[in-house]
């Protein structure tokens, strides 16, 4: 199982090849990045897959080839790919038909961990797709709701680990939202790893606040384009850099003993 104790890089999610010059999309550009981000201290890596035309894809073709390119540059290191419902229009079915394509890759181009949220229409369906292809499944849990329905759902520890993924609104509320998501694991006693991550206005302060609670976290362009004071930044690499250094500031030390 893919362990990722301080941070996860996100190397390009849904943005557009327009949205920063250092963003990744086909093979080479994501084995690049992920490389270059692993190397400065990512430890595991999620990325969202393109056809040749740059669309976001979940073929096994596409899929295969962006993983395969990335584990080249990478060896060891864990790579995930995103489920979103919206990569396929909406239409569950087709996703987790595309899914179960998965199951024909080799061992090279085949996903370690696939991310899987909860909020979206068949996600206990693809959990099962992607646990019957071989692949990892990390629960993106929202919000508190989320949390409950995955308490229901209940696939124990065959989840690799849940997200809390803080998506969107204003800074600060993120960290009340954030541990309002918590509290509801901890009350419905979920035992997964745990990742806590946010997008957008919510990403840096979830950095921080990751590396308070001693959580993992993530960073990439897909969560933010700017460094943590709003500073241009050069891509993922220097992304992780930075996250690593504030998770590190944020988080609880122990009398006499160093940050790793």
């Amino acid at each position: 199982m893919t362990d990722i104790r301080r941070m996860k890089v996100c190397l390009n999610g849904d943005r557009a090849p327009g949205d920063h010059p250092g963003l990744p999309t086909d093979p080479a550009g994501l084995a690049e990045a992920a490389e270059a981000a692993v190397a400065a201290g990512a430890e595991a890596v999620h990325l969202h897959p393109r056809d040749p035309s740059g669309r976001e894809s979940l073929a096994a073709a596409d899929v295969g080839a962006a993983v395969a390119a990335v584990r080249a540059a990478c060896p060891g290191t864990g790579v995930g790919v995103s489920t979103g419902l919206w990569i396929t229009d909406g239409d569950p079915r087709a996703r987790r038909a595309a899914v179960a394509g998965w199951a024909g890759l080799d061992d090279s181009s085949r996903p370690d961990f696939a991310s899987v949220n909860v909020s979206e229409t068949g996600w206990t369906q693809l959990i099962a797709a992607l646990h019957t292809a071989g692949i990892e499944v990390e629960a993106g849990v929202w919000s508190a709701a989320d949390a409950r329905a995955l308490a229901a759902f209940r696939p124990g520890d065959r989840l690799a680990r849940i997200l809390i993924e803080i998506i969107g609104g204003p800074a600060e509320t993120a960290t009340a939202r954030a541990d309002q998501i918590l509290a509801e694991l901890d009350r419905t006693a979920a035992p997964e790893p745990r990742l806590l991550h946010g997008e957008g206005d919510a990403c840096w302060p979830m950095v921080a606040h990751a590396g308070a609670l001693g959580l993992a976290s993530r960073i990439g362009l897909e969560d933010t384009l700017s460094g943590p004071y709003g500073e241009a930044i050069t891509g993922n690499a220097e992304l992780v850099r930075l996250g690593l250094s504030a998770w590190r500031s944020a988080a609880p030390r122990t009398p006499g003993r160093p940050h790793a």
